[in-house]
C-alpha cells in the first residue's frame, strides 16, 4: 500500500554536467538550492544582487549580468510571488524596499501575461549571453502568509500558469519546468517538512528536492562525480580531537590528494 503521492518528473531532454557554469536567481528558495550545488563544488553563482522574488526583479538581475558580459551554461529561475513594489516617485519596480516607509510604494500583483512576458524576456537575455543555455523554471514552495493563504495560493497560481505556458512552448529549446512547489505541497505535504514558522521548507525538504533535481537534471558523469566526492566531502568535514597529531596531518594530506585527483579527473 502506498501512503503518499509521488510527483512524477520526466528527465529533461538535456543534462547539466559538473564544471558547467550555473546561475541561480530568485527567491530565498533559489538561495537554498544554489547553495546546495555550491556545497558540492559546482560552479554556481547565486543571487549576485540579492534575493529576487517576482519575475520583474529576476529580470533585473539578468539584465545586469547581460550588461556585464556574463554567460552561463544553465540558469535556474525561481519565482516566489507575482507581487511587485513600485516606487511612487519614479514609477519603477524596485527589487528591495530597503526598509523605507511603505507609503513611498505602491504594491500590486502582476497578471499571468505580465509574468510570462518578463520571464520570456529573461530567457531571451540568457540566450543572448549563451545561445545554448539550459533554463530551469521553478516556483518556490514557500508560502506568503502576509497575503493571507488564499492570496498566497492565487499568487502561486499566477506564476504556475505563466511558467507552464513558457515551458510547454520552449521545452525543445532547452527550457524546462521543475516542480519544486508540487513536491512540497503534493508529495511531502506534512508540517514536519517545514521549519518552525510552518512556511519555509525544512532542511530535510530542501535535501529531498535537491535529490529529485539531481536525478532529473544532472548528467551521468555529474552523478558519478557526486558519488566519488561524497567520501572526500565527509573527510574534509571531519573535526579531529587533536588537529596537530601526526595521524590527522597524514589523514588530511591523503584527503587533499584525493580531492586534487578528483578535480583533475572531472576538470573542475
Amino acid at each position: 500500500m502506498e501512503f503518499r503521492t509521488k510527483v512524477d518528473i520526466e528527465k529533461a531532454p538535456w543534462s547539466i554536467d559538473i564544471g558547467e557554469r550555473l546561475l541561480f536567481v530568485g527567491s530565498c528558495f533559489a538561495d537554498n538550492i544554489g547553495s546546495r550545488f555550491r556545497e558540492e563544488q559546482f560552479d554556481a553563482t547565486v543571487n549576485p544582487f540579492g534575493v529576487m522574488y517576482n519575475p520583474i526583479s529576476v529580470l533585473h538581475t539578468v539584465e545586469r549580468l547581460h550588461q556585464a558580459g556574463e554567460h552561463f551554461d544553465a540558469a535556474f529561475l525561481t519565482f516566489g510571488t507575482n507581487h511587485i513594489y513600485i516606487l511612487k516617485e519614479t514609477g519603477k519596480v524596485v527589487d528591495n524596499c530597503q526598509k523605507r516607509p511603505q507609503r513611498l510604494f505602491e504594491e500590486r500583483a502582476l497578471s499571468v501575461e505580465e509574468c510570462r512576458e518578463a520571464i520570456e524576456k529573461t530567457i531571451g537575455l540568457l540566450r543572448e549571453m549563451n545561445p545554448e543555455v539550459k533554463v530551469v523554471l521553478t516556483v518556490s514552495p514557500i508560502r506568503y502568509a502576509k497575503y493571507g493563504f488564499h492570496g498566497s495560493q492565487l499568487s502561486k497560481a499566477t506564476l504556475l500558469l505563466a511558467v507552464g505556458e513558457i515551458a510547454a512552448k520552449l521545452q525543445v529549446q532547452t527550457t524546462t519546468y521543475f516542480p519544486s512547489y508540487e513536491i512540497v505541497l503534493d508529495e511531502l505535504r506534512d508540517y514536519r517538512f517545514y521549519k518552525e514558522d510552518m512556511l519555509h521548507p525544512s532542511a530535510q525538504a530542501i535535501e529531498y528536492i535537491w535529490q529529485r533535481m539531481t536525478e532529473t537534471l544532472l548528467s551521468e558523469r555529474a552523478l558519478r562525480y557526486l558519488e566519488e566526492y561524497r567520501p572526500i566531502k565527509q573527510a574534509l568535514a571531519h573535526r579531529p580531537f587533536d588537529a596537530e597529531s601526526d595521524e590527522y596531518k597524514e589523514f588530511k594530506r591523503r584527503t587533499m590528494e584525493q580531492w586534487e585527483d578528483l578535480k583533475r579527473k572531472y576538470k573542475i
